[in-house]
């Protein structure tokens, strides 16, 4: 039986990942409630300031939802987010090697 998942991957500048850490860390019972089920935090490498979030999520209606509201604008401004790249993805296979 195949159940298909739900990504939100994003890419985004940081002016500083610690405080974009702790914005990020507050929002986490916003990011639950609106559908979120699990996140991955990368690194760009060669370039400490550009964080990739890539979430799992119940839905893109929701996740897309979430991501484009009002409500995240000033929460981004305060995290210091500066071009954000959004892609929603949807699950076609999975593999172990």
């Amino acid at each position: 039986m195949s159940v298909s998942m739900h990504h939100v991957l994003i890419i985004h500048a940081v002016a500083d990942y610690d405080a974009w850490k702790a914005v990020f860390d507050d929002a986490a019972g916003m990011r639950k409630v609106a559908g979120e089920i699990s996140y991955q935090l990368l690194r760009v490498d060669g370039a400490a300031d550009n964080v990739v979030h890539l979430s799992a999520w119940t839905s893109l209606e929701r996740a897309r939802g979430f991501f484009e509201s009002e409500e995240l604008v000033p929460i981004r401004q305060r995290a210091g987010v500066s071009s954000p790249l959004f892609l929603y993805l949807e699950e076609i296979e999975r593999g172990v090697l």
